[in-house]
């Protein structure tokens, strides 16, 4: 990693600063270790926003410091409730209205990618809709199966140089936060930044997309309220994806959902039952739900997703860990949620479990019978940073996506509905989840995992038994007749001992 990256990085903390990002920030929320910083970084603010504290160029900041910093604008605009109304209005800019390439490199970038193919694409639109990795064009595809309504979308030209430039510097940020502020390494933020690293590099390769697409639409083929478009695998390439076109109105237009007699409440219903079904039972989700990316069918008040560059995947393990945190939060079992912290690991075993059980009902009960537009959303995070530090919990770089996407799903649903009730319209996902787990055909599902690896166990143990033989044969090939005879009393015992060994842990998982 070059110094030019530390440049970059420091670039980018003037412009964020100078055009008022720390302005924005609920300074009473951090701990004190950033409290000073923010102070000092606040004073480069221009002066006519520190004389009208007015934040009015932040996007067009974002905007030019590169793609990763955009789609953090992005996941800000669905938080007015944390940057302001105002602000979350200018960044919601960033979500699909930002400026195209340049239109007459269209038919280049198709005929570099499709070949011939790219002939059947016609009338194709300009730009509908640009973000920071890509555009979309409206377009008619014609095929043996006729002629088809798509949507062609374009990877910017140029876009993975700039990715890049912008993931180096923010790994340099992340060690010089590790390095100047030790307390903070428990939030482990070069692991954040290898995580989003990680689904970015996923994000500017449409066939990935492409696949993922095709994973969840047999995921949820059989559900309601959440649709998404089909894939034309023959008309894809790495940087050029082929959709069905979709038709529904932008759920950021909530005058237009009134007009058109949609139910708001179903939708933000839908959306979050939706997103929880999916990251629950399906351990697959879509990672990036602003609403730039969601639209509504008025017709049945579904939701109709599109955009399906970073997803989210979860373990068995940590679905169920999400489903009884949830749960534990629905119906008010604090105890319940502390004692799963403490059993998988995330918080230290010497730390106190009926102590943390006291910190989760301080944050949980002011939500309890709240809509949605009572809570204050900046308080409640800077509630969990302090209890994270608190009780020593590490960031586990393994629910990242899930965290930014459960903060978009909720804001999202919150302007859709301000008097949403999100434990109310949770439960139905979430408790039938849980009560299946916890109910026997949750207990065979488990059995069934707990014997398909000690299957493996099993299948492997020959192999092994093998390995061992052949290095025992050709260790005795040099040794006396005496080293030979112990060496047989000690090759028998070993092969007892790893029998008796393999059974205890065949039990073991088994009785788990």
């Amino acid at each position: 990693m070059g110094i030019s990256a530390y440049f970059r990085l420091l670039n980018a903390g003037f412009v964020l600063a100078r055009e008022g990002a720390l302005g924005i920030v609920d300074i009473d929320a951090m701990p004190p270790a950033l409290k000073g910083v923010i102070r000092l970084g606040r004073m480069v603010e221009r002066r006519e926003l520190r004389e009208t504290g007015r934040v009015e160029r932040l996007t067009r900041a974002l905007n030019r410091l590169g793609p990763t910093y955009v789609k953090f604008g992005q996941t800000l605009a669905t938080r007015p409730d944390i940057v302001g109304a105002t602000v979350a209005a200018d960044l919601s800019q960033l979500q699909d209205r930002m400026a195209p390439f340049d239109p007459g490199l269209v038919p280049g970038i198709l005929n570099g990618a499709l070949g011939d193919r790219a002939a059947d694409l016609t009338e194709i639109s300009p730009p509908i809709a640009a973000a920071s990795i890509a555009q979309v064009h409206r377009a008619v595809l014609s095929d043996a199966h006729g002629r088809h309504r798509v949507a062609v979308k374009l990877l910017r030209p140029g876009v993975a140089e700039r990715f890049h430039a912008d993931i180096e510097s923010q790994y340099a940020g992340a060690r010089l936060l590790e390095s100047l502020v030790p307390r903070l390494r428990r939030l482990r933020p070069v692991d954040i930044v290898k995580t989003l690293d990680r689904s970015a590099r996923l994000e500017l390769n449409l066939r990935l997309e492409a696949a993922a697409i095709s994973e969840m639409s047999e995921n949820i083929k059989d559900d309601r309220g959440f649709r998404i478009p089909r894939v034309y695998w023959d008309h894809g390439a790495t940087n050029v994806l082929t959709t069905s076109w979709v038709d529904g109105i932008p759920v950021r237009d909530l005058a237009a959902l009134d007009a058109a007699g949609v139910d708001r409440k179903e939708l933000a219903r839908n959306l979050l039952q939706s997103f929880l079904r999916h990251a629950m039972r399906d351990g697959y989700f879509h990672a990036d739900l602003h609403p730039g990316n969601l639209f509504a069918d008025p017709a049945t008040s579904e939701i109709i997703a599109v955009d399906f560059g970073i997803m989210g995947r979860l373990g068995k393990r940590e679905r169920r860990f999400l489903a009884e945190i949830l749960y534990g939060f629905i119906t008010r079992d604090y105890r319940r949620i502390a004692e799963r912290h403490f059993e998988i690991g995330y918080v230290p075993a010497h730390q106190s479990v009926d102590e943390f059980t006291l910190a989760l009902r301080a944050i949980g009960e002011p939500l309890h019978g709240r809509a949605a537009s009572d809570i204050e959303m900046s308080r409640v995070l800077g509630q969990l940073f302090a209890t994270t530090e608190l009780f020593e919990m590490k960031t586990r770089p393994e629910l990242i996506l899930l965290q930014k996407s459960m903060v978009l799903v909720e804001g999202v649903s919150r302007m859709l509905d301000p008097a949403l009730d999100i434990w109310t319209v949770s439960e139905p996902v979430v408790g039938d989840w849980v009560r299946r787990s916890a109910g026997p055909i949750g207990r065979l599902e488990e059995l069934g995992e707990h014997l398909e690896r000690g299957s493996v166990a099993i299948g492997r143990l020959p192999a092994l038994i093998d390995k061992a033989e052949s290095a025992l044969d050709t260790w005795r090939s040099g040794t006396s007749v005496g080293e030979r005879r112990f060496d047989r009393f000690a090759k028998v015992a070993g092969f007892w001992m790893l029998v008796v060994a393999f059974i205890a842990l065949l039990w073991r998982l088994l009785s788990a």
